[in-house]
């Protein structure tokens, strides 16, 4: 991205620095915004679990300025591939994108492969980076924001962007009263397994009493997710292997075949977690505080969205910054063009949760992928 004047602000802080605080960093360095990240964890990272990409966010990552990196260090291919429990095909599912679109329309990626991208190209554009710190206050005025660091050190900025994830420290600080993440009914199960030759693109395995799915990530590897319907429950770590291999029974094919080789020594990679979501109502600013990623709008896996959403933030951030002649001005127009977006993926997310938890028809799931991955494939 080449360098430009950007007149509505010149320093900004970003709090958080996962996949939409670094394509932030990424886009405002583009406009000529200093930038400086900080992030609460030390040991800056991602976990192991895998990532689903859609056509709309490889089509961000080319945006980015990244897409040759994805492309090259994880999966990218076209189509979801539908199979009932016993591991048969039904049917194929498109995942459109515009005919000359520069990228494929579908793929997968490990998270700390995104993240060591994502972090490569944000050093390369010259952003700050500060390891084990958050805000503990936040003070603005007409011209900027006075920011108290958590190791009482302090700065001024001309804006703070909030992406610090569903916890977010700085949503409580500009809108203390804000929704509480709140459990859908359905936690997510991961594994990382070596990639079988058969398995060609994402696959689905709909119509029992969970919802299973492959996701290749490299041309070797690949993830499988389970999604089903619990009340919030802890698991112990060593009994992952079991419990897991409770909830595929029933399921052939190669699903089976994963079932029957679980054991302890697959504990360290299997990954589980309760959903959460709320839905934050706009505006996501406050003054020059503005909250992107799943700071705002945080969203539920079943669009395989979330991550794609926190991307395209950055871009269209840094598009209107970059045209307006102050801060509001740029989360005027932010807000304009992202709520409807994101309020899109959150709510047909919401949908399918609910259409899996009620085991409704595969055809009536599939109508709502479909239907909301067209809408996407539009220019954001």
């Amino acid at each position: 991205m080449a360098s430009t004047s950007c007149k509505a602000a010149q320093k900004a802080l970003i709090v958080g620095a996962g996949t939409a605080g670094m394509s932030a960093a990424i886009t405002l360095r583009g406009i000529g915004v200093e930038v400086d990240m900080i992030d609460i964890n030390p040991q800056w990272g991602a976990l192991g679990a895998g990532l689903t990409i859609t056509g709309p966010t490889l089509r961000a990552l080319h945006q980015l300025g990244v897409y040759a990196d994805v492309a090259r260090e994880s999966y990218v291919g076209e189509g979801i591939l539908v199979c009932n429990t016993a591991g048969e095909p039904l049917r194929q599912l498109a995942t459109p994108m515009p005919a000359d679109s520069p990228v494929e329309s579908s793929g997968g990626i490990m998270r700390p492969t995104l993240h060591s991208i994502l972090a490569r190209h944000a050093k390369a554009a010259g952003a700050s980076m500060r390891l084990g710190l958050t805000v503990n206050a936040l003070e603005q005025d007409d011209a900027g924001v006075d920011v108290t660091f958590s190791d009482g050190s302090q700065g001024r900025y001309d804006m703070v962007l909030g992406s610090d994830g569903v916890f977010s420290r700085v949503r409580s600080l500009i809108f203390p009263d804000a929704p509480k993440a709140e459990y859908t009914g359905q936690s997510a199960w991961r594994l990382f397994l070596p990639r079988p030759a058969e398995v060609q693109r994402r696959t689905y395995f709909l119509g029992g009493p969970v919802k299973v799915g492959f996701t290749p990530v490299s041309d070797t590897d690949m993830y499988m997710f389970l999604l089903e319907r619990t009340p919030k429950v802890f698991i112990e770590p060593e009994n992952f292997h079991s419990e897991l291999a409770k909830r595929l029974e029933g399921y052939g094919g190669i699903l089976k075949d994963i079932r029957e080789s679980l054991s302890e020594k697959d504990n360290g990679a299997i990954n589980f977690r309760p959903l959460e979501a709320f839905i934050l109502p706009a505006p996501w600013y406050s003054g020059r505080v503005l909250l992107i990623g799943d700071s705002a709008h945080p969203t539920t896996p079943q669009l395989a969205s979330g991550a794609g959403m926190g991307i395209e933030d950055g871009l269209v951030l840094a598009e209107e910054l970059a045209n307006a002649e102050s801060v509001t001005e740029a989360y005027v127009r932010f807000m304009e063009r992202r709520e409807p977006r994101c309020r899109l993926v959150t709510s047909s997310s919401m949908e399918l949760g609910r259409l899996e938890q009620e085991r409704a028809p595969v055809e009536a799931q599939t109508a709502v992928v479909e239907r909301a991955l067209l809408k996407l494939s539009e220019p954001i």
